[in-house]
């Protein structure tokens, strides 16, 4: 089975971005490129779009990158909700990590997960028990 890569949403914002990003945004595009060449999904949580859909004018560039680049938007569902609140229970993170929770528990739905964050500290705190996930920093 081929890996997921997940987006959290420094990653969505270095690629929506690119021109204010300099290195992040060389990064992240090294990352997909190579995701791509392994026919890795790549997915964005439905929830990482509330840290980065903030202005009308700003959004279209977020859309264009979801639009073009062959990655996907994935709901949130009530099991992934529900593990979840759980991860953050049992590392004892308020409900402020609830986005990096839902990327973590997204994650989790995939044999072979990937997650690309600028938040590697608490992903992987989250991700701790859970071999199978590995977490990329940016």
């Amino acid at each position: 089975m081929a890996e997921t890569l997940i987006l959290d949403a420094e990653a969505v914002h270095a690629l929506a971005f690119a021109h204010r990003r300099g290195a992040l945004r060389d990064r992240v595009r090294a990352i997909l490129t190579i995701a791509h060449e392994r026919g890795a999904l790549v997915r964005v949580p439905v929830p990482v779009l509330a840290e980065v859909c903030r202005d009308p004018r700003r959004d279209a560039a977020v859309d264009r990158i979801l639009n073009g680049r062959g990655i996907g938007v994935s709901d949130l569902t009530r099991p992934i909700a529900q593990r979840a609140g759980r991860l953050l229970a049992r590392v004892k993170l308020s409900s402020a990590h609830a986005i990096d929770a839902f990327v973590v528990a997204l994650a989790l739905q995939f044999e072979q997960p990937v997650i690309a964050t600028g938040d590697p500290v608490d992903m992987q705190r989250l991700a701790a028990p859970f071999r199978q996930v590995r977490v990329l920093s940016l």
